[in-house]
């Protein structure tokens, strides 16, 4: 599963440069052209990094890397501040601020590609690595297996894509709207309660007799992999 990057930038012609490039390595990009925007779709979509620019029409993007790391649900995505400003006073700023990384304007498309490939290597190993483990769970992507302990289980595509999402975050609570966009995407229709019944089929499949169930419902909230 393609990571998700998130990139909030008002100049039209960086932002298309950058999603070209960037969906070229495989990764799955948002866009969005100010920060009040850039907030909603870190929060809607948790995108597994954000790309922010510092001069954006209405917030800067210091304030909204200051919101986002300050949110305990969302302080843990990876931000990479892109600007203009180069002076050592305005890196120190952005990193005190939170930001991961700082690439200055204007910058190499692959060294900025290759930045983000560091980070979320880095920061999100569980993206990236052909074989993830959970407790006693175990997901082979190369040949898309997913055992429980000695037990190879068998799982139609959409049970296996929401655990693949799942396993990138590990206890992150994710909201049925969430797990539509991410699991399902946004241009198909689907129901919110037909993530209720893919989670009965994950959920049947994985609990094997005699385990712990791995797939923990928050009331109001939604669903994670955790351990109930």
């Amino acid at each position: 599963m393609s990571a998700t990057v998130l990139i909030v930038e008002d100049e039209k012609s960086i932002s298309t440069l950058l999603k070209y490039n960037l969906e070229k390595e495989g990764y799955t990009i948002i866009i969005s052209q100010n920060g009040e925007d850039g907030i909603e779709q870190v929060k809607k979509n948790l995108p597994d990094l954000v790309i922010l620019d510092w001069m954006l029409p209405d917030l800067s993007g210091i304030a909204v890397c200051d919101l986002i790391k300050r949110e305990p649900r969302l302080k843990s995505i990876p931000v990479i501040m892109l600007t203009a400003k180069s002076e050592e006073t305005d890196k120190i700023r952005g990193f005190e601020t939170g930001a991961d990384d700082y690439v200055t304007k204007p910058f190499s498309t692959k060294e900025l590609v290759l930045r983000v490939q560091a980070l979320l290597k880095r920061a999100k190993p569980s993206l990236i690595e052909d074989i993830v483990v959970f407790k006693d769970l175990k997901i082979d992507r190369l040949s898309r297996r997913v055992y429980r302990g000695d037990n190879q289980i068998k799982l139609g595509p959409t049970e296996y894509n929401l655990l693949n999402f799942f396993i990138k975050n590990p206890s992150r609570v994710y909201s049925r709207e969430q797990l539509l966009n991410q699991v399902w995407g946004n241009a198909i229709y689907v129901e919110t309660r037909t993530v209720d019944v893919h989670i009965r089929r994950l959920r049947k499949a994985i609990n094997l007799e005699g385990k712990v169930d791995l797939i923990r419902t928050v009331r109001s909230a939604g669903y994670a992999l955790d351990v109930q």
